[in-house]
């Protein structure tokens, strides 16, 4: 009897959790990879992403190992520099960070960034958020003469011993950058504009060792940065020379975690002819200055405006510079309004002025007699004009008009 209600209590607990299965099941719509209702026919293949046109097909590890066959293919190292010339090219970076810092270049020379300084000589461009409108070929190089010359001493020292092992043509360098990276300084991956620089782009390291990055993706706050396709080092002294796929076709760029101490980069390139260029902007010293004559007149128009009382005028004197264009206009004004109440004074008025009330008073009697006649004397006849009588005009009188009460016929 145990056992046969021992079994009974099992296969009821077991009709309850089926059941409770089976709600569950078809509630939820939940699949469990071990259960037995799982039909593993309605799994979707690894071709459905395929056939519905968004699956993205993984690079596999022969396309790797070609894409960095051709990296390598348009990379040329060497190491060029020894310790001692490194040395002295380091101290004249050096003098060039001082002299930025004490203002000594032009505007568009320095260009400071977090962790990360550049100063452009021989030509500089708008990159980065410099750029009006983002995106590759929007790129610009500034007007001329907004950058300072190339230093005698980067074509001493760098660039007469790229010549000398012919690994760039004579006159081929026209332009020159120096990046000097702080520890955990990075420059973002990018590509160096096709429309504005020729190929190779040579940069030598100095300061301490750093390396290369290519086919890198960056992700900011905080930063990151994906793994390297091609990481390649470069020790102090060293040259580097990308071309071809390298320099054109995959990105590179300066990650943090690579640069562990101070460190400069001297890049030096050539810049084509045609290259697009923002266009110049008047400066106030391309501004022509007033002439002398020019000053002798506006300083005579003052005077006479301060004889007029204007207002304008003594405020251009009190600050020492020329009229402006509302000065005169005030000044005219006043002149224009003085010469109006001049001529709407009346004879009474100005009898009133020498002081003789009863002569005045008699004036006005035989001024308004006159015009009550017509201009004519006492006793005088009227004039005639062609046998009619001249009509005279009607005096104008001032007539109030109570405008709240209607006209009555």
């Amino acid at each position: 009897m145990t056992a046969s209600c021992s079994d009974l209590r099992q296969k009821l607990d077991h009709n309850h959790h089926s059941d409770h299965d089976d709600a569950s099941f078809t509630n939820h719509n939940k699949r469990r990879p071990f259960d037995v209702r799982y039909d593993p026919s309605r799994r979707r293949s690894h071709d459905y992403g395929r056939r519905q046109g968004n699956y993205e097909r993984r690079s596999s590890f022969e396309d790797d190992m070609q894409e960095v066959k051709k990296i390598h293919s348009g990379i040329q190292q060497l190491q060029l520099f020894s310790d001692a010339e490194s040395k002295e090219i380091e101290k004249k970076i050096d003098e060039v960070v001082k002299n930025g810092l004490q203002g000594k270049y032009r505007p568009h020379t320095v260009d400071r960034a977090p962790l990360r300084n550049k100063y452009f000589f021989g030509e500089g461009y708008t990159y980065g958020a410099q750029l009006s409108k983002r995106g590759p070929g929007q790129e610009r190089l500034y007007p001329k003469g907004e950058v300072d010359e190339i230093p005698d001493w980067i074509h001493e020292l760098v660039v007469k011993k790229l010549e000398d092992h012919e690994l760039v043509p004579k006159g081929f360098i026209n332009s020159a950058v120096i990046n000097d990276y702080q520890p955990g300084g990075c420059i973002v991956s990018h590509v160096d504009p096709l429309h504005i620089f020729d190929r190779p782009i040579v940069s030598a390291s100095f300061l301490s060792d750093a390396a290369l990055s290519f086919g890198c993706k960056f992700s900011f706050k905080p930063i990151r940065v994906t793994k390297p396709k091609v990481s390649l080092p470069m020790a102090r002294g060293c040259v580097t020379l990308i071309s071809g796929y390298a320099a054109d076709e995959v990105t590179h760029c300066i990650r943090p975690q690579d640069v562990k101490a101070r460190r400069a980069v001297i890049i030096v390139r050539r810049v084509f002819e045609d290259a697009p260029r923002l266009p110049a902007q008047p400066s106030l010293k391309s501004l022509p200055a007033p002439s002398q004559d020019r000053w002798q007149g506006f300083r005579h128009s003052n005077h006479d405006d301060n004889n007029r009382g204007s207002f304008g005028s003594e405020r251009a004197r009190s600050r020492g510079s020329p009229p402006s264009v509302t000065s005169k206009v005030r000044s005219s004004v006043a002149v224009v309004n003085s010469k109006e109440t001049e001529t709407k004074k009346t004879p009474a008025r100005n009898a009133d002025s020498t002081g003789d009330k009863e002569d005045t008073k008699e004036h006005k009697r035989v001024a308004l007699k006159r015009h009550l006649l017509g201009g004519r004397g006492k006793g005088e006849e009227p004039p005639e004009h062609n046998g009619k009588a001249k009509a005279e005009p009607v005096p104008h009188k001032k007539v109030k008009i109570n405008r709240q009460q209607p006209f009555t016929s």
